[in-house]
């Protein structure tokens, strides 16, 4: 269905002009360089993916990609699987955790069904299916279903461009995605599932180790190819997942900035980047997650997160901080006067440290 490598042709490089002009006016201003750090490189990104140094991101919202997993029946969480129908519903009625935050960050909240076992009346999306299979004794799903996930997350970033949205925040609702994810980044790691997997939402001494034993039993049962991205998706991830593959690949075919929140969305990020490795360009990464294989997903992707504050909350509520965080690193970035206008020496690079 989809041809990933002409998909990758498609992405457009960085627009150096764009970059080297967004660069030029942060040293111009009346501050020291890279005063504002990490912050002031994700705004120098973002004018390069849009082509444009007046980077503006007035208008954001967040997907929140909701989805059941077979999974859950081995045990391997601290609540069934009705919470994600219960937990979509609440983000429909803008009363769950990110949608609280998002308010406060001026973004919208949209959720999507990728396939929830209950489906939730006023939650729109392609509901692929009731949740995918277990994926202790077979695969999630076909990978014809994963490619048409993706097409689902990829369309999405065009329909919210086309209404105006400047940045997009990935979020999931589906309890069993740590488990999920965990098992698609100990293949595309090739790390040990033991140093990829964490206790999701709290999970016991106990049920660590069900988990554990589950994902090992899922790996060993579905043999996936780790050289294939989309294998490994299919027979180990998430619908949820594959919709924010489609998101980060649709977000560099489109030019529209897309944030990365935590594992579940850090592991969609790596999946794009396997599969589209041009898309790495609209990816921005918001925070490091509490999760063990947060950090080595986004060392993998090449991308440094700017908050450290161990969150592990999920619903894109890590990409949410993002957004006043680069509000005020743009005020300063249009409002501040410039070295010409105060009469201050203009800052040097003398190399190692900015002086």
């Amino acid at each position: 269905m989809l041809d990933f490598e002409y998909i990758n042709s498609l992405i457009a490089s960085p627009c150096t002009k764009a970059k080297a002009a967004a660069q030029a006016h942060w040293d111009s201003i009346a501050k020291p360089l890279n005063g504002l750090g990490r912050l002031e490189t994700v705004v120098t990104k973002i004018a390069a993916l849009t082509e444009n140094s007046c980077v503006g991101i007035g208008k954001r919202a967040v997907a929140v990609f909701c989805a059941d997993n077979g999974v859950v029946c081995e045990g391997v969480t601290q609540t069934d699987a009705s919470v994600t129908a219960t937990m979509a519903a609440q983000i429909r009625d803008h009363r769950s955790s990110v949608c609280l935050m998002a308010a406060a960050a001026g973004a919208d909240v949209f959720a999507h069904d990728m396939g929830m076992l209950k489906p939730v009346e006023g939650v729109e999306g392609c509901h692929i299916a009731d949740g995918t299979g277990n994926i202790a004794v077979g695969p999630a799903m076909t990978r014809e279903v994963a490619e048409m996930a993706i097409k689902y997350g990829m369309d999405l970033v065009l329909r919210y461009s086309n209404e105006g949205y400047k940045i997009l925040v990935t979020g999931e609702m589906g309890i069993g995605n740590t488990t999920t994810s965990s098992a698609v980044a100990s293949q595309l790691l090739d790390m040990p599932v033991e140093q990829v997997t964490g206790r999701g939402a709290g999970l016991s001494d106990s049920g660590l180790e069900r988990k554990l034993a589950v994902i090992k039993k899922a790996v060993e049962v579905n043999a996936p190819d780790k050289n294939d991205p989309l294998d490994v998706l299919s027979k180990l991830g998430g619908f949820d997942i594959a919709g924010m593959v489609g998101m980060f690949i649709g977000g560099a075919v489109y030019r529209v900035p897309i944030v990365v929140d935590g594992l579940i969305s850090s592991v969609s990020a790596l999946i794009a980047a396997r599969l589209c490795p041009n898309c790495r360009s609209a990816m921005i990464a918001s925070h490091t997650s509490k999760e063990p294989a947060a950090k080595a997903i986004l060392d993998e992707l090449e991308l440094e997160p700017v908050i450290y504050a161990d969150m592990k909350l999920g619903e894109g509520t890590g990409g949410v901080c993002m957004l006043p965080l680069l509000d005020m690193a743009l005020s300063v970035y249009h409002g501040s006067a410039e070295f010409e206008d105060t009469g201050i020496e203009k800052y040097r690079k003398l190399g190692g440290e900015s002086k």
